[in-house]
């Protein structure tokens, strides 16, 4: 008999290892003022800074964003830790404040198959047509035929370009290892400005789905100029049937309410804390189910087949812009495949589980999944957030 199992969040599970010099910025609603804050946090202290960046996209924008946020005044608004524990939807108080994703007006678009792991299983959906029972069978035939040690390869490279060939050749060229080996990287949109969840949130997987996964990635915050401002965590859920039945289906795989879950802070770069340590992460997962089921798996920024930079480039410049900044999910390595339902059938979620995205300089980010109909309803976009602020006086 399955039993709903506890969503707890703990200020030192939260934090990054090394959270008292580290720049956190993140987001709090506020029931007394009716909408969000932008917060910093002092230790343990949550600060609202609202009055100096009415939006995270604002405070993104600055020349120094972790300079500007740790000169900004502001308004101490409660411990990190009653915060945590008003969060999770099943025990909150409305009342009080909890803990939003730490983005407001950001695009938030997302990376794929930028990790050999992935690719090879991207493409193990294609071939199985979204068909769990299949994946086994065709993984097997994958891997014979073009083997799983990619990493060598540099996306676009003669010798990539060369792999391409040889593939179309023998009959399995895939849209999958295009942007996996090509020139051009697959860059998506994974969700609306305003509509991710944060740490502590239910998370959604759309009911229609019986073959998915979480996604641990990392999300890079990037200025409307093209600068990476900081990182954070994230959790790209993705529906496999779906989008294995049909790339065109990617928006439906993708976008569903609450599927995107994104902190539990944005820690902004400064002398502590920049892209090179973003390069050298190691992002562990754990899925926790309801029926004793227990996942851990992990993936290594540092195995990942484009640079972080080179994704950005390719996602915003001359081509592209994003007047409110964007932040950018960088891609996983990690492709959960221990059967669960029966032998063959891989991984999928079960409604209940408990999902832990962490690092640690960047902290963890905890979700519990249900479907997306049952999520709360995305209610507050950037129209109410504007009227909220003016109401506030903030703009």
């Amino acid at each position: 008999m399955s039993h709903p199992l506890p969503l707890t969040l703990s200020v030192a599970t939260t934090l990054p290892n090394d959270a008292r010099s580290a720049t956190l910025i993140g987001r709090v609603w506020r029931p007394e003022l009716e909408g969000p804050s932008v917060v910093r946090l002092d230790g343990e202290t949550v600060v609202d800074i609202t009055a100096a960046f009415p939006t995270v996209s604002q405070l993104c924008e600055q020349s120094d964003p972790a300079k500007a946020a740790k000169a900004a005044k502001g308004e101490a608004i409660g411990g990190l830790a009653e915060i945590l524990a008003n969060t999770p939807t099943d025990r909150r108080n409305e009342a009080r404040p909890s803990l939003l994703a730490p983005i407001d007006l950001q695009a938030v678009k997302a990376s794929g198959v930028t990790f050999v792991t992935s690719l090879i299983e991207r493409v193990i959906e294609e071939q199985a047509r979204g068909a769990p029972e299949r994946a086994a069978g065709v993984r097997a035939e994958i891997v014979a035929a073009i083997g799983s040690d990619l990493k060598a390869l540099k996306p676009g490279s003669p010798a990539a370009m060369a792999l391409k060939e040889l593939l179309i050749k023998k009959g399995l060229w895939s849209q999958y290892l295009e942007v996996g080996i090509g020139p051009d990287a697959e860059i998506f949109t994974k969700a609306q400005p305003m509509a991710s969840v944060g740490h502590g949130a239910e998370i959604g997987i759309h009911p229609g789905s019986v073959w998915n996964n979480p996604e641990p990635e990392v999300v890079l915050a990037v200025s409307s100029a093209g600068r990476i401002v900081g990182a954070t965590l994230g959790n790209d859920v993705n529906l496999r049937d779906f989008e294995g039945r049909s790339a065109l289906l990617l928006g439906k795989a993708k976008d569903n309410n609450a599927s995107s879950a994104i902190g539990p802070f944005l820690r902004l770069f400064d002398g502590g804390f920049t892209l090179d340590h973003v390069r050298k992460a190691d992002i562990g997962l754990r899925v926790e189910g309801p029926d004793q089921f227990r996942l851990q798996g992990g993936s290594s920024i540092a195995e990942i087949s484009r640079d972080p930079e080179d994704l950005v480039h390719q996602l915003i410049g001359p081509y592209h812009q994003y007047p409110d900044g964007v932040v950018l999910y960088l891609g996983t390595m990690f492709a959960p495949i221990q059967d669960r339902r029966g032998k063959g059938q891989g991984f999928t979620h079960e409604i209940g589980d408990i999902v832990t995205i962490a690092t640690p300089t960047l902290g963890s980010l905890t979700n519990r999944v249900v479907t997306s109909d049952k999520a709360p309803a995305w209610r507050f976009g950037a129209s109410q957030l504007m009227h909220n602020l003016a109401k506030r006086g903030l703009i």
